[in-house]
């Protein structure tokens, strides 16, 4: 049975694409329609942070307990952050489509941009270590110590480290971020939806892992 916040998502992600192609924008100097990225490019880091959220929270219940590790909570940390990783990549090919039509280029050295890229390669790392283990409870404990590191690690680079610089990216290193200026009406009416319809799609799609995973092991 499909629940309601898996159908909510569903009609949220489909009025916020339809509202992001056709509906009207306010006429904004430099930004004009690239504007419209802000119902995808926004929406999907807000959805990986959630996920990574969940994955970090899953790893400390792998090792909540003192004497084995939980592989169901290890197996759920993993897939949380596989599907963070696809809206990472979505977020950062969508970043980098705004980037060209406002900035001139794909990548800049920006703060953001580059310690975005070094986030990433972090769970990359996260899951190279993972398929380097043959131990299940081996590979559980080590993967679930180097994600509750990895996701600290991440906020400090993506959040912080990027507002104690200079940066183009909106909202960091003295730039300021869209407000009530930028952000009209049109685009909250938009915007909210979006962003929480692609959390509830994220967390769907990682629904899906957690089902195949089940299917798989029973198998």
């Amino acid at each position: 049975m499909i629940k309601w916040w898996k159908i909510t998502g569903f009609i949220l992600v489909l009025y916020s694409i339809v509202q992001g192609l056709f509906g009207a924008i306010p006429n904004l100097p430099i930004l004009e329609n690239s504007i419209r990225n802000l119902f995808f490019h926004v929406p999907m880091w807000f959805t990986m942070i959630a996920l990574l959220l969940f994955s970090f929270i899953k790893s400390i219940q792998t090792l909540n307990n003192k004497n084995s590790v939980n592989l169901t909570f290890d197996a759920e940390a993993a897939i949380f952050a596989n599907t963070a990783m696809l809206f990472g990549v979505a977020g950062l090919c969508t970043g980098m489509i705004w980037a060209k039509n406002t900035w001139g280029a794909y990548w800049t050295p920006d703060p953001k941009l580059n310690a975005a890229a070094v986030a990433m390669l972090l769970y990359a790392a996260y899951f190279v270590l993972r398929s380097s283990i043959v131990d299940e409870e081996k590979r559980a404990r080590i993967s679930a110590v180097f994600n509750i590191f990895c996701f600290p690690i991440f906020v400090v680079l993506v959040f912080i480290l990027p507002r104690l610089t200079d940066s183009l990216h909106p909202g960091n290193g003295g730039n300021p971020g869209f407000n009530s200026y930028d952000l009209d009406s049109r685009l909250r009416m938009v915007f909210y939806p979006a962003v929480l319809g692609w959390v509830f799609i994220g967390f769907w799609i990682a629904d899906i892992g957690k089902r195949m995973k089940k299917i798989s092991n029973e198998l």
